[in-house]
């Protein structure tokens, strides 16, 4: 049983019943929307398509360009920027950022992902 104080696991599910997902932390947005793809270790996957690895990913250097792709896909990852807030944006970049390897403390703001939109 949960006190006052504590925070239910993020292993309980957050369904999104619309268009626009629900989650608000970066951690609950990468387990419900990103691991699917990324898998639960970040390690990405192949098969049937081709899912990069997130874990210590050069790429994620640059907070500009992990929002982009968050924003607005790239290859077979589809574009998530109608789905999420500039928040939620910021919230999985900065954990992808500072989680699986990646240490870029530089934090994402809802402003930079709102003058990234197209």
């Amino acid at each position: 049983m949960l006190g006052q104080n504590d925070r239910p696991a993020l292993k309980s599910r957050h369904f999104s019943s619309s268009y626009r997902f629900v989650e608000t932390s970066g951690e609950q947005l990468y387990i419900n929307v990103c691991r699917g793809c990324h898998m639960v270790d970040a390690m990405g996957a192949s098969g049937a398509a081709s899912y990069p690895s997130l874990v210590a990913n050069r790429n994620l250097e640059s907070s500009f360009y992990a929002i982009d792709v968050v924003l607005n896909g790239r290859r077979g990852m589809p574009s998530f920027g109608e789905m999420m807030s500039d928040y939620q944006v910021a919230a999985v970049v900065n954990y992808l950022r500072t989680h699986f390897g990646n240490s870029h403390p530089d934090a994402v703001t809802a402003s930079d992902v709102q003058a990234a939109r197209r």
